[in-house]
């Protein structure tokens, strides 16, 4: 799972500023952006996975496969405390699912993951990535950081409430459709809910989004 990295990223963070460490994954089919605020401190990521939600206590990749498969551990290595990082990757392609983050650059306040303690030094140009990404339907975001980031860049004046849609300003498929940006719970289990109830959450988007294919 070597894809995904960025070693020039990773090989030009110095000075205490982070540069992205993973590629955006995203193409020409992505019709679901999932934007968080920026990846966990590599010591935390799960061995051998070098993608998204990388660290092992990250509930994502469960309420994924509580979703799709029923199974929270389908995509969990329960045994090597990893994830299954090809099976992952066939997913997300299937059923249309981007992954990036909403700082290309940032410096840690805190010798930890937290998003309040990460100052953004470079901002991703999101208007750029989405122009991968001429399907795309929604943006959806999971973290107060990545809100706020996304609302700000957008001039977005209401904020989307937990499970709700707002058009983005000015963002339209090719089909001419407005982009939508959805807030869903964090997958974080700092995040004061049960696992179960942030996959219906997730799930009612999902269903959602097949309607408005």
């Amino acid at each position: 799972m070597e894809g995904f990295l960025n070693t020039d990223n990773i090989e030009r963070s110095t000075g205490g500023v982070e540069w992205h460490p993973l590629r955006p994954c995203i193409d020409k089919d992505t019709r679901v952006l999932f934007l968080g605020s920026f990846p966990p401190q590599r010591k935390k990521w799960a061995k051998g996975f070098n993608f998204f939600y990388p660290n092992f206590i990250n509930d994502h990749w469960r309420i994924m496969g509580l979703i799709f498969y029923g199974d929270k551990d389908h995509f969990v290595d329960t045994k090597a405390r990893t994830y299954k990082g090809a099976d992952i990757i066939r997913f997300v392609k299937e059923h249309g699912l981007g992954y990036y983050d909403t700082s290309e650059a940032v410096k840690r306040l805190k010798d930890n993951a937290s998003d309040k303690f990460l100052e953004v030094v470079v901002p991703t140009d999101i208007r750029a990535l989405t122009s991968m990404a001429p399907r795309l339907n929604k943006i959806v975001v999971t973290g107060q950081k990545a809100a706020d980031t996304l609302c700000g860049y957008f001039k977005i004046d209401q904020h989307p409430k937990m499970g709700e849609s707002v058009n983005i300003p000015y963002l339209y498929n090719s089909l001419g459709r407005p982009v939508k940006l959805c807030r869903l719970p964090s997958s974080s289990r700092a995040y004061p809910m049960r696992l179960e109830q942030k996959a219906e959450y997730y799930r009612e988007m999902i269903e959602q989004q097949n309607i408005d294919n």
